[in-house]
């Protein structure tokens, strides 16, 4: 549309409302337009390029390369004025970089067409019109997507072949030898890969659910010392089998809280299951304690602790700390995401003290919603 407006010829008495009309179109647009003569001068442009360019003042008259500084995915410098110049055709390019002095950056989608520029007269000039748009939300879900699909695939890979392995030995065995502490073996390392898969399909959906606003906070009453005790009870088998103690404290005074039962109870579980999984020896010990207007919990372990660095990161989606010690265990790096997740919901607040070889606190404030 814009390029036969462009084009299309106009008595010379018209041009003048014809220049206003394509003006007041083209400052309708949600993307930016600039369009440029052959000169590399713009001409004309509307407020959309003003936001994304981060520019107050008018375009028009200045040379492209002031105003537009890109690089291209690779990090290198693309000089924007021969780039359009070399243009012979409607070009379109979403891999590039638009450059701020502060030295922030957006992904830029950008659009180059050669076009007639003028309206009527017999002095058109050949030039281009150049759309741009902020295409940063959806790169990182790009991104998100592609390192989804990479991790899952990853991590759902391990565990089939673990488990089909021993399936596939525990059914030799019975064959050959009918050795009964053999095929418990095999069968417990294949059912400790299911239920690996289990626990990632589980954060996968409730992950989903969540993102989606699909789920509910439905507030009854919790029963905290209750809680503590069946948390102790679910876990110190998984405890004795590391050769850990697993301790619980109730402070005097914590009985009842008014939140959603099921995902303060996925909250704990995934901060006691983490920290079980990062001690080697010692004790975890969760903790709950009265606080003002709710209940404080604490899961302290005296593990392998999280660096500084890691510690920012901690609840990013799919993150996993480089640590050696971290990389021996398998995980997606969707836990303590997910927790974050259902701790918004519940308006809780989550805290972390750590230092590496020395262990990791973490403490969730949990409202109480029934006030």
């Amino acid at each position: 549309m814009i390029k036969s407006l462009l084009r299309k010829a106009v008595p010379p008495g018209q041009a003048k409302i014809e220049h206003e009309r394509l003006t007041s179109l083209v400052n309708s647009m949600a993307d930016g337009v600039l369009a440029v003569d052959e000169h590399m001068e713009i001409v004309l442009s509307n407020g959309a390029a003003l936001n994304i360019l981060d520019i107050n003042s008018t375009l028009k008259g200045r040379k492209l390369s002031e105003v537009i500084s890109l690089e291209d995915k690779n990090k290198h410098k693309v000089h924007i004025e021969q780039l359009v110049g070399k243009t012979t055709t409607s070009t379109t390019n979403r891999d590039l970089l638009l450059l701020y002095k502060d030295n922030s950056s957006i992904n830029l989608y950008l659009s180059i067409a050669p076009v007639h520029l003028g309206y009527g007269g017999k002095q058109d000039q050949q030039g281009y019109v150049l759309l741009l748009r902020d295409i940063t939300h959806e790169k990182s879900l790009e991104e998100e997507r592609d390192e989804f699909i990479s991790v899952v695939s990853h991590e759902l890979r391990t565990p089939i072949a673990i488990a089909e392995g021993n399936i596939s030995n525990a059914m030799f065995i019975v064959e050959k030898s009918g050795n009964t502490d053999q095929i418990k073996q095999a069968l417990q390392e294949a059912h400790n890969q299911v239920l690996f898969l289990s626990d990632m399909i589980n954060d996968l959906s409730t992950l989903s659910r969540a993102e989606r606003g699909k789920l509910k906070v439905d507030v009854e009453n919790i029963d905290v010392p209750t809680l503590v005790a069946e948390l102790k009870t679910a876990y110190t088998p998984e405890a004795k089998k590391k050769g850990l103690k697993l301790e619980t404290e109730v402070v005097d005074g914590v009985k009842i809280l008014q939140s959603a039962a099921l995902y303060v109870r996925e909250i704990l579980q995934n901060f006691i299951t983490n920290s079980l999984k990062y001690t080697e020896e010692g004790s975890v010990t969760v903790k709950a304690e009265a606080a003002q207007g709710g209940v404080r919990f604490s899961v302290i372990d005296t593990g392998i602790g999280i660096s500084k660095g890691d510690q920012e990161r901690v609840f990013d989606k799919f993150f996993r700390s480089e640590d050696y010690r971290t990389r021996k265990t398998s995980g997606t790096g969707l836990g303590l995401y997910v927790t974050m997740k259902l701790a918004h919901l519940i308006h809780a607040e989550i805290d972390l003290e750590s230092e590496i070889n020395k262990g990791s606190t973490f403490i969730i404030f949990i409202p109480d919603l029934g006030e």
